[in-house]
């Protein structure tokens, strides 16, 4: 059959437009084939490239490449030179010429022929634009001109043409009407797919293949739609048993999207199957008590009681702020065909998809616990909401780390519960792409797309999901199009924002009875054992609320597995750790420090570093900072500790203090000292991050609740920008242990310091970290040795129980030729000190403490300002003091000192401006201390910059003035 006669400016246009289209290289690398000799192509194609004009034979020269192009880039040397049946899958190759069998196909037919893949191709490209997604029907496909044949110019007449498919679409040939209707039932039907995008042709032929040979992932067992039918009916009786004994209670029901029950389940297994033994979920509220309940297996009498109002944690946690119930984590072990499965689910606030930085730290952690490097055995499922996953830039944040080295788990399986609105906003109005889902296209993530109302094709979308995230460890993202049968939660009324959308949802059979009716009249199920299911569930409802009158929690879920012989906090007793070293152990780690392989070359700067740290060990002084901080972290991978530090530049350092990973000027490659200390040691992970905070800091968070032996550490380049991850500070780290009893060991490293380098380059908002001090929750430090930040650090894991640690860390002081300690500060009995003495008291260069008339309290880099001043004007009689930990606030130790001095006046002294900075938290703490002592000071007086709006000056003199003006106010005793 022919096409419609065209003239001949056409018919050579729509040759042009063959010859530079999708399948250009596959026809290019035949051209050259047969401009090497006829016979090496079929008949067919001899014809065809007979009649090209000399335009149409110059683009084909020009596919193949210029002639001075390298052999290594031509199309015949991509891949499949010699080999024919190795082109790409977007090619549908003519039939090969059989044995005694002459060929002389119309040249039409090889147009017609490649005119249908181009067809087939569309339709893996933009069949989801076709696809039945909503069940409500509310938004109808959208379509696209490839999709419509006569954009290939396949006329209805062709409907009964037979063209070849060698193997495509799981047939050899097929006429244009069979293909048609494949192609709708496989790429836009209640199921879609978009995964052209991916670049790796293994991966998306996997995909493809998963679609195009559908039959043989069906859910075709009745076992198989049994299941489906019983969870669906255990979801819905869930939610119907809460929405009719608690009405108007707050739950954020899965109800509409109960399909997701089923969804997660069949992912167990085909992950369980796939050699998976853990699973650490991540979601916000909506279906999450549904989710604890019927894939956690938390008791439903537990969740019941909650409801009636009882504590979900034992007696003895009464003090504890606690949660909300659609916030609260679980985590078990469950049965799963016959193997024991750890579960756990992620506490989450309200921030939504800030758990997903959370899920795959925690994830990273338990990988490399159980040496999983094949990030086969744990795997994260994280739940998202629509508009949530569209919105926040922490899912861009997250999506973009999970390749990377050191932040990778082999993928994450993500769902999207697609609500179709976003409390009571449009997706018109949410999102500028056509799906939510559109922003896993950054890492090429297949998105997988299905009707809510079509379980059966969920099931197996989600078996897809599971396998590709088993086989090709990557991210994918399976997008499940719902509603909300109650709007955003039980209390709201939808119907002010979404008349219409809630006016369809009124009519709408719920998917339980809708997938029951359709089994029952296939013969699948009789519908008394379709009903039997519902009242089960109801059965066991009433069961679990009956029990829960007299449930009493017992178990608080927290100090289990990893942290079995962990405690919480003891209160009113001595927290001082013992981590001073031996001289032994001190030297070793200093050797090991100081020595690279003999075929390792040196920078030359790097050379010189090293000699200046060897002397500092054969001299027992003079260690700086990074030094000091470099023997904490070997010491506990001597001990046996982990230590993990990421962020930006940190393997450097910001300001080059660090140099905690060294290259060869020659090829590059790295080498870590303190992974070198000996040969049984813990494990020294040091990553350079991307530049997120948000995300990386979730990240470090969710590590540090699985591995609490493990030092883990974040760094801002510059603390200022801590507070682009102000959610993870604030709803994580500061507050997770009262609402939740999670305990975290997480070190922040804030630089910070006032010295002329503007509003966005001194202040890690000191004050912030502060106002959110309360409840033992934390531990804000800003030590002023390197000594006292080697005993800081080794004191996160000397003691039996973990507390978030955040230091203002330095930045002249690096360097300071005051800022530095000695062996002694390190070795024997020696620890952390909260409070540290004045060091020209030390050397007996101040006048005794009843002499003293100013008594100067300070932290950070400060104190050698003043110090220094002091000295060049000889003064005498004012004392300083450095209160290097903040909080917990040092109250015994500050009235032991400030006793000292009973004839002294008494200032806070600080670089920051007066509302910024320690003097807020400090001021009424230091004047309880006063009271208490009955000291003469009656008031403890301020010193430093006045309030701002912003932390500091951009104008060097201006910060100048400033600076030497609190110098002078502090040393100056009025007579």
């Amino acid at each position: 059959m022919s096409f419609p006669a065209q003239n001949q400016n056409a018919a050579t246009a729509d040759r042009l437009s063959l010859l530079t289209g999708v399948n250009a290289e596959y026809i290019s690398h035949l051209y050259t084939k047969y401009i090497k000799s006829k016979s090496s192509v079929d008949a067919s194609w001899q014809s065809f490239f007979a009649g090209l004009s000399e335009d149409e034979l110059t683009v084909l020269k020009e596919q193949n490449g210029a002639s001075w192009t390298p052999s290594e880039n031509r199309v015949e040397s991509r891949g499949f030179a010699n080999n024919t049946s190795a082109a790409p899958t977007n090619i549908v190759p003519m039939p090969q010429q059989r044995t005694g069998q002459a060929q002389n196909i119309d040249q039409s037919v090889i147009e017609s022929t490649v005119r249908v893949h181009n067809l087939i191709n569309a339709y893996r490209v933009y069949g989801h634009c076709l696809a039945q997604l909503d069940p409500l029907g509310l938004n109808p496909p959208t379509g696209h001109p490839a999709l419509d044949p006569a954009h290939h110019k396949l006329t209805p007449a062709m409907e009964n043409q037979t063209f070849p498919l060698m193997g495509r679409l799981g047939m050899e040939s097929a006429t244009l009407g069979s293909i048609l209707q494949k192609l709708n039932s496989m790429y836009a039907s209640t199921s879609a797919a978009e995964f052209m995008h991916i670049p790796d042709q293994e991966r998306q032929e996997w995909i493809q293949n998963a679609f195009e040979n559908r039959d043989t992932m069906a859910v075709t067992q009745n076992e198989t739609r049994h299941e489906i039918l019983n969870r669906l009916a255990q979801a819905e009786g869930f939610e119907q048993f809460l929405h009719k004994k608690f009405q108007g209670a707050k739950r954020f029901g899965l109800d509409g999207g109960e399909v997701m029950i089923p969804s997660i389940d069949a992912m167990i297994n085909v992950c369980v199957n796939n050699g998976a033994s853990e699973f650490v979920f991540g979601m916000a509220h909506r279906g999450r008590l549904n989710v604890l309940t019927n894939i956690m297996r938390k008791p439903a009498k537990a969740i019941l009681a909650e409801f009636q109002g009882k504590n979900a944690l034992p007696e003895q946690f009464t003090n504890v702020s606690s949660d909300v119930k659609y916030h609260m984590g679980y985590s078990n072990d469950v049965d799963i065909n016959g193997k024991s499965i750890h579960m756990s689910l992620a506490y989450n606030p309200s921030h939504l998809e800030f758990v997903n930085a959370v899920v795959v730290g925690k994830t990273r952690a338990k990988q490399e616990h159980d040496k999983d490097k094949a990030h086969e055995g744990v795997v994260p499922i994280v739940i998202h909401g629509d508009a949530a996953f569209a919105g926040q830039g922490v899912t861009a944040e997250t999506l973009m780390m999970s390749e990377l080295n050191g932040y990778t788990v082999g993928g994450t399986i993500h769902i999207i519960i697609n609500n179709q609105v976003g409390f009571t906003t449009r997706p018109e109005d949410a999102r500028s792409g056509k799906y939510s889902s559109d922003l896993a296209k950054m890492i090429d993530a297949p998105i997988l797309h299905v009707n809510g109302d079509d379980p059966d094709e969920v099931v197996r979308l989600s078996c897809i999901a599971a396998d590709y995230r088993q086989i090709f460890k990557r991210d994918i993202v399976l997008d499940i199009v719902s509603y909300r049968r109650y709007g955003h939660n039980e209390g709201d009324e939808p119907r002010f924002t979404q008349p219409l959308m809630y006016d369809r949802i009124d009519d709408m059979t719920p998917v339980r009875e809708k997938y029951a009716q359709q089994l029952v009249q296939a013969g699948h199920i009789s519908q008394e054992d379709a009903q039997q299911y519902v009242d089960d569930m109801r059965s066991e409802m009433e069961q679990a609320y009956d029990d829960a009158s007299a449930f009493e929690a017992s178990d608080a879920d927290v100090l289990h597995g990893k942290w079995e012989g962990i405690s919480t906090a003891p209160i009113d007793l001595p927290r001082r750790a013992s981590t001073g070293l031996t001289d032994k152990k001190f030297n070793t780690i200093g050797t090991a420090l100081t020595t690279v392989p003999s075929d390792f070359t040196l920078n030359k700067k790097i050379e010189r570093l090293l000699d200046s740290k060897k002397t500092m060990f054969k001299e027992g002084m003079g260690f700086d900072w990074g030094t000091a901080e470099a023997i904490a972290f070997g010491s506990l991978l001597k001990e046996g500790y982990n230590v993990r530090l990421s962020g930006q530049d940190v393997r450097r350092g910001t300001f080059s203090h660090r140099h905690a990973a060294l290259y060869d000027q020659k090829n590059a490659k790295r080498y870590y000292p303190l992974n070198n200390i000996k040969e049984e040691q813990g494990v020294f992970s040091v990553y350079n991050s991307p530049l997120s905070e948000c995300a990386v800091m979730g990240f470090e968070y969710g590590y540090s609740l699985a591995s609490p032996n493990t030092l883990t550490l974040w760094e801002g380049q510059f603390g200022d920008f801590v507070n682009g991850a102000q959610v993870i500070i604030d709803q994580f780290m500061s507050s997770g242990e009262s609402k939740w009893l999670r305990m975290s060991g997480l070190t922040l490293l804030l630089p910070h310091g006032f010295e002329g380098m503007g509003p966005e380059h001194s202040s890690a908002r000191l004050e912030r970290f502060l106002q959110n001090s309360a409840e033992d929750n934390w531990q804000v430090c800003y030590p002023t040795t390197p000594a006292n930040y080697f005993h800081l650090l080794r004191r996160q894991l000397h003691r039996n129980f973990r507390k978030p640690l955040i230091i203002m860390a330095p930045k002249s002081l690096l360097r300071h030729k005051k800022c530095t300690s000695e062996t002694a500060d390190m070795v024997g009995q020696t620890a952390f000190r909260r409070v540290l003495w004045d060091m020209a008291e030390n050397e007996g260069m101040l006048a005794k403490p009843k002499d003293i008339k100013r008594l100067i309290l300070c932290s950070g880099k400060v104190y050698f300002d003043l110090y220094q001043a002091r000295e060049d004007m000889g003064i005498k009689n004012i004392n300083i003091l450095r209160v290097d930990q903040l909080y917990p606030f040092p109250e015994d130790s500050l009235m032991e000192e400030i006793g000292r001095f009973p004839n002294a006046d008494i200032i806070w002294c600080q670089e920051e401006p007066a509302n910024q900075g320690a003097w807020t938290f400090m001021r009424p703490r230091l004047r309880e201390v006063i009271a208490s002592l009955g000291h003469k000071s009656k008031e403890v007086h301020y010193v430093g910059r006045p309030e701002g709006a912003a932390p500091a000056t951009g104008l060097a003199s201006r910060h100048k003035a400033e600076q030497d003006a609190l110098i002078e106010h502090a040393l100056t005793i009025k007579k």
